[in-house]
């Protein structure tokens, strides 16, 4: 692991579920650029101390030089966005996997040159866009395959949040600073954080890319470099429309992520909060809530159950199953067997994410109505 070292947020909750089905094991990181706070880290997570690295360029070169049966399968990246690209290049480059935290990089720019790195290398690249990997969002997605809900004619997703109400990056709060920061989160602050969640959900469950977008930006806080506060309206290829908006200044609301997706024949809806039910919405019938763990949903969403119905299982579950679906494409690799059908975010999710938020940017300073989605 590179990053989430004491104090880290998204660190520990990669760490849980990288270690829920028992086939994963920590055995090396750099937890910090502060080379004593990536010691400590390593010793609250009882690694051996030669495995424990100041720098991401040490550890990449040593691990490098281990036999194989010692040296690590793949690295988890869990860093703020702009040191996804270095680290992830270094590491790819000595030959090991990568599993990155979303989004892959600071520019798009970046994003196709790491994507040309990921192909030159022939390694395994997965993103963590967690959130496709509840299993009611593949129930979702295959109703949608299946044409249940007919063409679909729009997309409204949305995720708002309240933490940012305040500038609490003043104050020295570390996931408020790098993320309001543009030399470290990149062009924007809200939609590159969560707002690319939204997209990439809608992507995800429909099949529908982007053609064109209208955004505007907010900076509600006073002295704020980045909004916190994101609009937009949305054209997809093949006519269907869309809203996405994502908000860090909505009082109240902690992780509300939901989506509704209509359809000549039906809608579904599904909620991050409530995040075991989809409801279903057939055409001049009663509405349909279906619920994770029933014998009724698809085997695809079976696959990704855990926990029998009633027994409640959600965010460390979705990030799991992320995990779970790397390790059965690395364990392939490493068998010889020819490669299946895996279910996680490539590098080309983590490029199409890259061009929809530098996109947003360039529609919410221009005074252009509609921006075509940048070619990547």
């Amino acid at each position: 692991m590179i990053g989430g070292g004491r104090d880290a947020f998204i660190g520990a909750v990669h760490r849980m579920a990288a270690n829920l089905d028992g086939q994963i094991e920590l055995v090396a990181g750099c937890f910090s650029s502060d080379a004593e706070k990536s010691r400590l880290s390593g010793q609250d997570l009882f690694l051996a101390l030669g495995r424990v690295y100041s720098s991401y360029e040490q550890m990449a070169e040593r691990e490098a030089k281990l036999p194989a049966a010692q040296r690590l399968d793949f690295v988890s990246i869990v860093t703020p966005n702009h040191l996804h690209a270095p680290i992830a290049t270094a590491f790819l480059q000595q030959g090991f996997h990568v599993v990155c935290d979303k989004p892959m990089t600071r520019t798009l720019e970046e994003a196709a040159a790491l994507r040309e790195v990921v192909n030159r290398s022939g390694k395994i690249f997965a993103l963590t866009h967690n959130y496709t990997g509840y299993p009611m969002v593949k129930e979702a997605r295959e109703l949608v395959g299946r044409g249940e809900i007919g063409r679909v004619l729009k997309i409204v997703a949305e995720y708002p949040q309240g933490w940012l109400l305040d500038q609490i990056e003043a104050s020295g709060h570390k996931q408020a600073s790098w993320r309001t920061n543009p030399e470290q989160a990149g062009a924007s602050c809200c939609i590159g954080d969560i707002g690319t969640h939204a997209e990439n959900l809608g992507r995800y469950i429909t099949g529908l890319e982007i053609d064109s977008l209208c955004a505007d930006f907010t900076a509600f806080i006073p002295g704020r470099a980045l909004e916190d506060d994101g609009n937009l309206l949305v054209r997809y290829k093949g006519g269907a429309k869309g809203i996405l908006y994502a908000s860090q200044i909505s009082a109240g609301e902690e992780n509300n992520l939901s989506i509704r997706i209509y359809g000549t024949k039906g809608s579904l809806a599904w909620k991050q909060e409530h995040p075991n039910e989809l409801t279903f919405h057939p055409k001049d019938q009663p509405a349909r809530i279906l619920r994770r763990g029933n014998g009724y949903v698809s085997d695809v969403a079976k696959k990704f159950t855990r926990l029998p119905f009633g027994h409640p299982e959600a965010f460390i579950e979705a990030f799991a199953n992320i995990y779970t679906e790397v390790t059965r494409a690395i364990r392939d690799r490493l068998e010889g067997k020819p490669a299946a059908d895996y279910d996680f975010p490539t590098v080309e999710d983590g490029v199409a994410g890259m061009a929809f938020i530098e996109t947003a940017v360039k529609s919410a300073s221009s005074d252009q109505k509609w921006i075509s989605l940048i070619k990547h």
